[in-house]
């Protein structure tokens, strides 16, 4: 009896001693834990993307892109703060040092960093997509593709993507597609263009947004001072109404593309092509520039005038005709003293 009672006392000592290194243990691990989530990490790199995946393929990436030094504590701490369902795929920046449970917070907020793109009315598609090759902070899955190949991607039915994209600045995710950004500059100029032709001019005759897109890139390239604009929209309005050429040297330049060795020249003005509107009457088939909102507004909302010529003054600004003479006037007077 005596041997029982003892041996229960061993057993009972050994027994609690077991609990209180279980206790001790699982305290020292909680203090390492505790440390572990919350000392900044030495990070190697600055700028990181996280691809979509599972928390684990997210710690993978993590780590060989130097953000973590370590993968099994921070799928851990990921699940103990319920943070592994919520991690956000995009590109980041760490600025200063972050504790695993800093940067937990920040991919499952999509705390991502952003690039600013900014287009240029006036740009043609070729600036524009010069632009965004050279971006080294974009994905550039458009790069190898035709235009027809890119127009069809973005689910877009037209010639060529000229003057689809709405000039702006954008706000993207770094490491984000370039194709996103299209979307957007795409979606961005067809509502532009939507509102601006659901509230035109009763007297604008232009049949099509997308004629009213054609005129507003050839104001937009003959504008030199924004004041102008209402006025060669006008013009160009009576032009095409009393079926006038338009014969605007922006669109005969555009068609003579890489051909055209340095300024116009008689002959240039002389050769046919589906952009020489002197040689061909009404709008070109396609536009040749971006436009803002300034040149949509201008063309659909046109100036009251009988002028049906003008000519660049030199500053910037355009005099207008009513006729030949005066236009042969104000040619001479500032473009034949130069």
């Amino acid at each position: 009896m005596a041997k029982k009672l003892q041996n229960k006392s061993i057993f009972g000592r050994v027994l609690g001693r077991l609990f209180f290194l279980v206790i001790a243990l699982v305290a020292v691990f909680a203090i390492w834990f505790y440390q572990y989530a919350s000392t900044p990490i030495d990070h190697v790199v600055q700028d990181f993307v996280v691809e979509s995946g599972g928390v684990k393929k997210v710690a993978d990436q993590l780590l060989k892109q130097g953000v973590i030094d370590q993968t099994l504590p921070f799928l851990l701490l990921a699940r103990v703060t319920g943070k592994h369902k919520l991690l956000k795929a995009g590109s980041y920046t760490i600025s200063s040092a972050l504790s695993p449970r800093q940067l937990l917070e920040k991919l499952s907020n999509g705390d991502t960093s952003t690039l600013t793109f900014t287009l240029i009315e006036g740009w043609k598609w070729t600036d524009f997509r010069k632009a965004l090759n050279s971006n080294s902070h974009l994905r550039h899955d458009s790069a190898l593709m035709s235009d027809d190949e890119l127009l069809a991607e973005l689910g877009i039915s037209a010639l060529t993507p000229e003057g689809l994209f709405f000039p702006d600045t954008y706000h993207v995710d770094k490491g984000s597609s370039d194709l996103k950004l299209l979307a957007r500059a795409h979606q961005r100029m067809q509502s532009k263009l939507d509102k601006a032709w659901a509230e035109r001019s009763q007297n604008v005759q232009l049949k099509t947004p997308y004629e009213a897109l054609i005129l507003a890139s050839l104001v937009e390239k003959e504008t030199g001072l924004a004041a102008d604009r209402p006025m060669i929209a006008g013009v160009f309005a009576n032009r095409l109404r009393v079926g006038m050429r338009l014969q605007t040297d922006p669109a005969v330049m555009y068609g003579l593309g890489e051909s055209l060795d340095g300024r116009l020249r008689k002959i240039d003005l002389l050769t046919d092509t589906p952009y020489n509107t002197y040689t061909r009457s009404g709008l070109p088939p396609t536009p040749i520039a971006m436009v803002g909102d300034a040149a949509l507004k201008a063309v659909l909302h046109p100036s009251s005038t009988t002028a049906l010529y003008f000519v660049a003054k030199g500053d910037g600004s355009s005099v207008f005709s009513n006729n030949l003479d005066e236009h042969n006037s104000a040619v001479r007077k500032y473009i034949l003293r130069k």
